[in-house]
């Protein structure tokens, strides 16, 4: 069992801003002695994610340069972090709902058996507007725990336009914990508190217009925002509180230079969750993603129906998809076509951001400026590919802002999107019957790629093979004419 003392941290008042703030700021925030240390404690045994990029993109880190997971122990590791991924300006710092026993290499992360604890976690989120509703769900939710009898083990993070109810990890007992896998208690436990309250949710979630969601978000891979941490679209940093500060929480509390931050979250009490887990294990049978491998498992969630809505895939997902399937008809290796295909995506977008008024061709030369010193001392080489110069580590890896693109990264970040809208096959298949309709020279040409075979469907691609798969055209050929 672990006693803490409640102790809040403030400062002087500030206000919130919708416009994030400079680069500079952010590492003032992350140089706080105390920001470090309340990331670092929650971070420590658990899989690390950063994420940056800027509002033209996002790009979102688990893997250092060698492969191996991200991870923070103590609070010098953080500033480390932060010092070899600046070139995507890293913001938010995320820690994976499992504390594992290593964390070496991939592999460690889909072993069942490397999984030492498992946090169960209510993901409520919202937006400012309606900061009052979540709290009100999250009170729903803390009154059921205590009524279990969990109350000293949990705690709450306002993560900047919702909240987490947390369990502490470590409010199991090892008995427990050796007859069950610690990922099959949490997802259990947040399973069936959702159903139980599912008649008490509904209405904060209808009274909010639908701008709260309370969901069953556990899942193997899934990571929450680190204590401390920035908000990834608000000037607003993640506070914790305990049960006997809900009534007197305020958004205010989350403002950056007045954080209102209780360190005592780390407080528990080993066992007391334990009849909650028992029951809830019968009722549910454990984490439902096993079968599936690292799939998500679908769960309970909360929230107003809403009607379908057209496809969502943007800029970023299709100049990836498209640029790598300008690789791989060019080169025929399908690996390095990911890894181009992402790296030239985060490229562009890094040069609209840092260059609005500037032609594309130009902002492209001026980012390969910005970004040459960095790289060749990196020791990675500028190289000639498919009319672009781009950046190549010796693995053969395309590499943008001291980061490298894998193949894996490329499958997370822009096949999992698209597949979200649409089988993701069927959008490969329709990019590279688009691309054979050109003259091998616009793929070997840059400028005739963008302007003349992204631009003109960069807002419409994914739109258009969707209306294909429903019937809406006879033949891929017929859509593309339209945009020649």
């Amino acid at each position: 069992m672990l006693e803490i003392t409640t102790h809040f941290y403030c400062s002087k008042a500030f206000s919130y801003r919708d416009n994030l703030l400079s680069y500079d700021l952010v590492l003032k925030h992350y140089s706080n002695p105390l920001v470090r240390e309340e990331i670092a404690a929650y971070c420590s045994g658990r899989w690390v994610a950063l994420e940056g990029g800027g509002p033209a993109s996002r790009v979102f880190l688990r893997y250092a340069h060698n492969g191996k997971p991200l991870k923070v122990s103590k609070p010098e590791d953080l500033e480390g972090l932060l010092a070899t991924y600046k070139g995507v300006r890293p913001r938010t710092v995320y820690g994976s709902i499992n504390v594992y026993r290593r964390l070496e290499e991939e592999r460690d992360l889909d072993d069942p058996h490397n999984i030492a604890l498992c946090s169960p976690i209510w993901d409520i989120d919202g937006e400012l507007s309606s900061w009052k509703q979540v709290l009100e769900a999250a009170g729903v939710i803390a009154e059921f725990l205590e009524q279990k009898g969990v109350r000293k083990s949990v705690f709450i993070k306002w993560s900047g336009e919702g909240c987490h109810v947390h369990i502490h990890e470590r409010a199991f007992s090892s008995d427990l914990l050796s007859k069950h896998n610690p990922l099959d208690v949490a997802f259990s436990i947040v399973e069936y508190t959702l159903r139980a309250l599912k008649d008490k949710l509904m209405p904060i979630v209808m009274r909010s217009n639908g701008k709260v969601k309370v969901e069953n978000e556990i899942d193997i891979k899934r990571v929450f925002t680190a204590p401390l941490s920035l908000h990834r679209r608000h000037d607003l940093c993640c506070v914790c509180f305990k049960l006997n500060a809900l009534d007197q929480f305020d958004v205010s509390w989350a403002n950056l230079e007045s954080f209102k931050h209780d360190v005592s979250w780390k407080g528990y009490v080993e066992g007391e969750a334990d009849n909650l887990a028992i029951e809830a294990l019968a009722a549910v049978g454990g984490y439902r993603g096993w079968a599936e491998g690292v799939k998500e498992a679908k769960a309970t969630s909360i929230a107003l129906e809403e009607k379908p809505q057209a496809a969502k895939i943007g800029r970023f997902q299709v100049m990836a998809l498209l640029q790598a399937a300008r690789y791989y008809l060019l080169t025929g290796d399908l690996d390095k076509a990911k890894s181009f295909g992402l790296n030239r995506a985060i490229f562009y977008a890094w040069a609209k951001h840092h260059a609005r008024d500037v032609k594309a061709h130009l902002a492209a030369a001026k980012a390969r400026e910005a970004e040459k010193e960095e790289k060749e001392a990196r020791g990675a080489k500028l190289t000639q590919v498919c009319g672009e110069e781009v950046f190549v580590t010796d693995s053969g890896w395309f590499t943008m802002g001291g980061v490298v693109q894998t193949p894996k990264d490329y499958d997370r970040q822009i096949a999992l999107n698209i597949s979200s809208v649409i089988p993701y096959e069927e959008a490969w298949k329709a990019a590279i019957e688009y691309l054979k309709s050109f003259p091998q020279s616009y793929l070997q040409d840059q400028q005739k790629f963008f302007n003349e075979v992204y631009k003109p469907v960069r807002d419409s691609f994914i739109d258009v093979v969707v209306k294909k798969k429903r019937g809406a055209h006879k033949t891929l050929d017929e859509i593309f004419k339209q945009f020649k």
